[in-house]
C-alpha cells in the first residue's frame, strides 16, 4: 500500500536550518508530482512546495520563496525540504502530499522555530 513516512522535525532556534525527507513507497514514485503542506496551530494547512516528477519544475509558497528548496531522489523514492532562514512563523506540522487520483498525506513531523 502507499505510504508517505516524513522524518527530519524538530526544534531549531530562529534563523536556523532544517532537511525534512519524506519516503514514499507502493507506488511509482518517479512518475508523479509531489508536494510540502504545512499547518500551525489553530490555522489550516497551506501549500509550501510542489516538485514535478522528474524534479525540473519546483513552486513555492510566497512566505517561503529564497529559504526553502524543494528536491528529490528519485533513485531513493524520497523527496526533501531544505528549510534555511527558519522564521518563528515557520512553526507547523509539515505534511508530505501526493496525488495519484487518490490522495495520500504522511503523518507529519514538527517543526518548531523558537529561541
Amino acid at each position: 500500500q502507499v505510504q508517505l513516512v516524513e522524518s527530519g522535525g524538530g526544534l531549531v532556534q530562529p534563523g536556523g536550518s532544517l532537511r525534512l525527507s519524506c519516503a514514499a513507497s507502493g507506488f511509482i514514485f518517479s512518475r508523479y508530482a509531489m508536494r510540502w503542506y504545512r499547518q500551525a496551530p489553530g490555522k489550516e494547512r497551506e501549500l509550501v512546495a510542489v516538485i514535478s516528477s522528474a524534479g525540473d519544475s519546483t513552486n513555492y509558497a510566497d512566505s517561503v520563496k529564497g529559504r526553502f528548496t524543494i528536491s528529490r531522489d528519485n533513485a531513493k523514492n524520497t523527496v526533501y525540504l531544505q528549510m534555511n532562514s527558519l522564521k518563528p512563523e515557520d512553526t507547523a506540522v509539515y505534511y508530505c502530499y501526493a496525488n495519484l487520483l487518490r490522495i495520500y498525506w504522511g503523518q507529519g513531523t514538527q517543526v518548531t522555530v523558537s529561541s
